[in-house]
């Protein structure tokens, strides 16, 4: 990120004088009415904001574009803004930039409170430093489910009184949509994403899974896919930091308890943020990027209260280390553009280190109901022991970076997509042909049942195959050496977990269009193993050491069907090229 270095030492020294007054200041949060049992709704929230904006010039309430629900859009509200709109997104860009998003999953509503507490207790400030960081946040992400509310949904969890649902009003979990961009929602998210340009990004979540002691756990991006600058900036001073803070107001703050097995004690692992998750999305771009897991079975108004200040904390650490960050997100900008290849299937190792865990006992009750043996978890037994920590991954794949792709002009959805996600391309205006590398398909599979609206292809073989193509006005030619690369490598080379190909983009180019007819057919196969010696060989071959090819007519002709002048071009090639 660019930025003015008189303009920046000004300001650091400006910080450094006022950020004490910044973090007393909002460290107070007293007897707050949003920390109660409740949570407001759509309507109310939007309102109350609304009235915050008027009322103040140190926030701004933005209409961003749809939600899945026509008409209720999803809003981003931004304090330390700028005179006016423009500006106020030209200083989020040029500038120190922090973007919370909230309600991805409504019914776990703790980030939509702490927001709150932190905006007006923002206002109440009695003086702002307008170099400080920017800090928006998304009050309502999923419009659908916040109007989907109820308090029986979420049946492990300990209040509200009420909330939303999970799904929106498609029933897609949008924290799996950052990638396929299936809702509305997830269009608007990377506008504001690319709009704002965030240094760092929070989703906020309430966990579900196993009981234990800690009310505040968090998830950071996977060490080994990040940029060496982010990696040792979140893992080496971020987090230690902060850690460190929040036992002040008595919080200590856990990775994410992902278990093992089926109870801690096993040992748990670092969550596997995936392109298709928020987070995951954001770290993309270099955005340090973290999730916020409350706890299910802690009070809501604790739940709030850890929220709002891992907030807070976070929010007083970038005000002292404006430069920091803005270096590693510079130096990882500059690794992303000198990568020579592209790692991916990152998967878990077997190496653990330990960490001190505090849980409860698990027992093994019979159910008085059932009459079966059942897991639970008794928290007049609480304990503090070490246990295993799988937090390392490696990839198992990678993949050499083409200097360019070109994308066919007519998959407008993936160029608008692309567009969307702030990807530089430039439009071909006259017929080329070129020596590209093809990816065409080979094998693969898909799910037995859709996930999240689609069958997706975990498994798949592609072949990279050197052909001339002649290419048309409209195809798009898109140089990998930009910012975004790393979405860019993510999306379009089909292997990758979160890929276009995965995500079902390119399936019509898995299905023939033409066939033969036997009758018709056979009597063209003697030209056709006349002119083509080798085809001829391996026919033969074939024949020779495959009964069931030899007692076909079907599999013969259609062999040679597909190693003939008559079989489509098209048939599993990716409307995707590589150029070297």
């Amino acid at each position: 990120m660019e930025f003015a270095d008189k303009t920046y030492l000004y300001g650091a020294m400006k910080r450094a004088c006022t950020a004490l007054l910044f973090i007393t200041a909002l460290s107070a949060l007293g007897q707050h009415p949003w920390l109660g049992n409740t949570s407001p709704d759509y309507a109310s929230l939007i309102t109350h904001l609304k009235s915050l904006d008027r009322a103040s010039e140190r926030m701004f309430l933005f209409d961003m574009g749809p939600s899945d629900v026509p008409g209720l859009p999803i809003y981003l509200c931004v304090l330390n803004a700028a005179k006016d709109s423009a500006l106020t997104f030209a200083k989020a860009r040029n500038g120190t930039t922090l973007l919370f998003n909230n309600a991805i999953h409504p019914g776990e509503p703790d980030g939509i409170n702490a927001c709150l507490i932190y905006t007006e207790n923002y206002l109440k400030l009695d003086s702002i430093n307008p170099l400080d960081p920017v800090v928006a946040f998304i009050p309502a992400y999923n419009v659908g489910g916040m109007l989907n509310r109820g308090s029986t949904s979420r049946v492990n969890q300990n209040g509200p009184e009420e909330y939303g649902f999970r799904g929106n009003s498609q029933n897609l979990d949008l924290n799996r949509d950052f990638i396929k961009m299936d809702s509305e929602n997830s269009k608007t998210f990377v506008q504001i994403f690319h709009a704002l340009k965030p240094d760092v990004f929070v989703d906020n979540h309430v966990s579900n899974g196993a009981d234990y002691q800690y009310t505040l756990t968090y998830i950071a991006s996977v060490r080994e896919r990040i940029a060496p600058s982010l990696r040792k900036l979140i893992y080496g001073t971020l987090l230690p930091q902060i850690t460190q803070d929040l036992k002040h107001s008595k919080w200590d703050l856990f990775p994410y308890v992902e278990s093992v097995k089926e109870i801690p004690d096993s040992g748990i692992y670092q969550f596997n943020d995936l392109p298709r998750y928020a987070m995951g999305y954001a770290s993309l771009f270099n955005t340090v990027a973290f999730t916020v897991e409350t706890h299910m079975l802690k009070p809501f108004p604790n739940r709030v209260k850890a929220t709002h200040d891992f907030m807070h904390s976070l929010v007083r650490w970038c005000v002292k280390n404006q430069y920091a960050l803005e270096k590693a997100r510079e130096n990882a900008h500059e690794w992303e553009g000198s990568l020579s290849y592209f790692k991916y299937h990152f998967t878990r190792t077997k190496e653990a280190d330990s960490i001190q865990f505090k849980g409860f006992q698990a027992v093994i009750d019979t159910h008085e109901i059932t009459g079966l043996g059942h897991l639970k978890y008794d928290r007049t037994q609480p304990f503090q022991k070490s246990i295993p920590y799988f937090k390392h991954y490696r990839a198992l794949d990678s993949l050499s970076i083409p200097k360019f792709y070109i994308v066919r002009g007519h998959e407008k959805r993936i160029i608008e997509h692309l567009k969307q996600n702030g990807i530089v391309m430039n439009e071909l205006q006259e017929e080329k042909a070129m020596v590209v590398t093809a990816q065409v398909v080979r094998s693969f599979d898909a799910l037995a049942k859709p996930y999240e609206g689609h069958y997706m292809h975990p498994n798949k073989i592609i072949e990279r195959i050197e052909k001339k193509v002649v290419f048309r006005p409209g195809d798009v030619v898109i140089p990998s050496n930009q910012n975004g690369s790393l979405f860019l490598h993510s999306v379009l080379q089909p292997e990758t977990e979160d890929s276009y190909f995965t995500w079902n983009y390119f399936d019509a180019y898995l299905q023939e269009k033409e066939y033969f007819s036997n009758y018709v057919f056979v009597d063209k196969i003697r030209s056709l193993l006349q002119s083509k010696a080798e085809l001829r060989q391996a026919y033969e071959a074939k024949k020779s050491s495959d009964p069931e090819f030899a007692a076909s007519e079907w599999q013969q002709l259609y062999y040679l069907y597909q190693n003939s002048p008559y079989f489509e071009a098209s048939y599993m090639t990716l409307p995707v090229f590589e150029l070297k």
